[in-house]
């Protein structure tokens, strides 16, 4: 190679923009990787702006060598899921690079040292930025990015376990297509349970109520900070985040693919799916130097005039903690399986993520006629 690396904070308009174009760079030839929208990116990355970065404080870096960028990555400290973890860590996210491994461990102990420095005990990672958003590092299938997840090549792994980074945590993905979810081998025994289940515990599922669609959300909102907050690495949603979160995912909900479990009139679960952007935007590449009324004018037609999207994501599923170990999940699960089926335009659905260790939803997702096919893996280095 042509020079040694060296690492710098970016700090100038310059290296801003380097660091903010860099994967469209990298990710050139690869036929899986999807660009996201500038402004999903510039949204991403402002700290200014971003509602998660009103509580966290971190940096950005750049990898070069010479006048050429060969990776980023960003250190972060996030207090709010050190006080509801009762952790002391740091974070690393934003990580591209090159199949560099001088590059990868530059960058990978900027970061370490950065959280260390602070006095942290350990930096853990890849996320950018929240659970909430894109995180792990992709280990298994290695196959185009569903909407909101991440996607990198194979090389990554050996880069950062070559860095001295160890596993913390697997979350999977789970795929089915409509054959596979109409022909579960378990299907309609777990049909019968279903029923037989709802009956006995007096669970009600219902769709989103199109016309009351501010309530649904608040509602929705309510919900998902109560269930999730048990959940590994999971830390509940400010107001703001939770306003960003129903703002982008508002725009593209479908009622029907949008369901609340209740149990005796009570509000316990919700679970919602949403069609896979990332076709559109894997079609229509939107990058650098392209405006992007250019770019959203095309995926209007892919997404209206002529739908292209025959894939479904299920993102958020959540049941509330006095109504867990009741068949809430499982019954929600079955009936968003069973809308998927109905609706005339998806052919392929996604459920993820789900913790390796939630091992009921894991059992569930299999009975229900889908199987693993993509394991995200989060690294961490501890100091202590």
């Amino acid at each position: 190679m042509s020079s040694s690396v060296t690492v710098r904070k970016v700090e100038s308009p310059a290296d801003y923009r380097a660091f903010f174009e860099f994967p469209w760079t990298l990710y050139k030839d690869d036929p899986y990787w999807t660009p996201p929208l500038l402004s999903m990116r510039r949204d991403l990355l402002d700290q200014k702006k971003s509602p998660s970065w009103e509580y966290m404080e971190g940096d950005y870096f750049a990898a070069w060598r010479g006048d050429k960028i060969v990776g980023t990555i960003a250190a972060y400290i996030n207090p709010r899921h050190n006080e509801f973890h009762e952790e002391h860590i740091g974070w690393f996210g934003a990580f591209d690079v090159y199949d560099d491994q001088e590059a990868a461990t530059a960058l990978l102990n900027t970061a370490a040292d950065w959280v260390r420095e602070r006095g942290y005990d350990a930096i853990r990672g890849p996320q950018s930025f929240t659970t909430h958003e894109e995180c792990g590092l992709l280990v298994d299938g290695f196959v185009r990015p569903i909407l909101l997840m991440p996607y990198n090549a194979p090389y990554y792994q050996g880069l950062v376990e070559n860095a001295g980074f160890t596993k913390a945590m697997d979350v999977y993905s789970f795929y089915a297509d409509r054959d596979g979810i109409m022909n579960g081998k378990e299907r309609k025994r777990i049909a019968r349970l279903t029923e037989r289940i709802m009956q006995r515990n007096k669970i009600t599922i219902r769709p989103l109520d199109p016309k009351r669609k501010k309530a649904e959300f608040e509602l929705f909102k309510e919900i998902y900070n109560a269930a999730w907050e048990k959940n590994w690495g999971f830390v509940p949603m400010t107001p703001r985040e939770l306003d960003a979160l129903v703002a982008s995912l508002g725009q593209f909900v479908e009622p029907q693919l949008a369901l609340f479990a209740e149990v005796d009139g009570k509000p316990a679960g919700f679970i919602m799916a949403v069609p896979d952007f990332n076709q559109l935007l894997q079609k229509v590449y939107p990058r650098p130097g392209v405006p992007e009324i250019a770019s959203l004018l095309q995926i209007l037609w892919h997404w209206k005039i002529r739908p292209s999207i025959d894939w479904i994501r299920i993102p958020l599923m959540g049941v509330k903690q006095e109504f867990r170990n009741m068949g809430v999940d499982a019954s929600m699960y079955y009936h968003m399986t069973q809308a998927i089926v109905n609706h005339t335009n998806y052919q392929h659905s996604d459920s993820g993520w789900i913790l390796e260790n939630n091992e009921n939803m894991v059992s569930i997702a299999k009975n229900l006629g889908t199987e693993i096919y993509k394991t995200h893996r989060f690294y961490e280095k501890r100091f202590k």
